[in-house]
């Protein structure tokens, strides 16, 4: 059994610094071997011009991945937050998520399917889909609207992912909490999703973060949720092995009964 969570909390717009040490405080008060934590966490997310982008976010290793690597190596545990990078070769910036583990800094998954005004601040994910073996459990990871696009959890559970770590900004009430629970039942694995709450509003613009962060069984039972509306640290013990059964019934599983050879995943919008 291990120890699974996540920490959902309202990040002040723009002061990295306060994030960080409100996250360092939360988890100082838990044992936890997983920790998820939300999209854009250090930085907040309604963005009002690229050089505000440019500002903000930073390269991958970096000062935030430094920050928590402390946290991480001192604690013996796994994070995985999100966090606004910047590619110093190619200048591009990402809507990324960050695996920093007890060695310190591990992977980057960049955000593939970007949500509306993103697109204006963001480059789309250039890494691909992969589960990280992390000893404990085997993990995938994805940002946010990426849990619209059921190919990108089939695939990292295709490739054995055990549980889905999802930073998320959810603006869309309850869509996103539902959707995760039939993407963990329809692989069969842990899910958890780690949203934000409350409200940032900017440059004449508002977005209201719907909260409700959730941990998810591979039998869709919520085995955790945090209210709409305030900050949760929320922790689960969860055997991971228990993903790796696929059957629905004594005659039924999911992935031995699929038929790849009937779907045309590449047919176009035209057809």
């Amino acid at each position: 059994m291990i120890k699974i969570g996540f920490y959902q909390f309202c990040p002040t717009f723009g002061d990295k610094r306060a994030n960080l040490h409100k996250i360092a405080e939360a988890m100082g008060k838990v044992e936890v071997d997983l920790l998820v934590l939300p999209e854009l966490c250090t930085t907040g997310y309604l963005f009002t011009s690229q050089d505000e982008v440019n500002e903000l976010a930073e390269p991958i290793p970096g000062p935030t991945t430094l920050f928590l690597e402390n946290i991480t190596r001192r604690k013996h545990c796994w994070v995985v937050l999100g966090m606004a990078e910047r590619d110093e070769i190619s200048k591009k910036c990402y809507n990324s998520a960050v695996l920093i583990g007890p060695d310190g800094y591990t992977a980057t998954y960049r955000k593939a399917h970007l949500f509306f005004e993103e697109k204006l601040y963001f480059a789309p994910g250039d890494t691909p889909f992969r589960v990280y073996d992390l000893g404990i459990a085997k993990i995938g990871m994805l940002v946010c609207f990426d849990h619209f696009f059921p190919e990108a959890t089939r695939t990292l559970a295709l490739a054995g992912a055990q549980i889905i770590c999802h930073p998320s900004n959810l603006v869309l009430p309850g869509k996103g909490q539902q959707i995760t629970r039939v993407r963990a039942m329809e692989n069969r694995i842990f899910w958890v999703l780690a949203n934000r709450y409350g409200v940032e509003e900017r440059g004449g613009k508002k977005l209201l973060f719907t909260g409700e962060s959730q941990i998810v069984a591979p039998s869709g039972e919520l085995l955790a949720q945090a209210p709409p509306d305030r900050e949760m640290l929320q922790i689960v013990e969860v055997s991971p092995a228990q993903a790796d059964d696929k059957k629905v019934t004594a005659m039924n599983d999911l992935f031995a009964d699929r038929r790849p050879e009937m779907y045309n995943l590449m047919r176009s919008r035209d057809s």
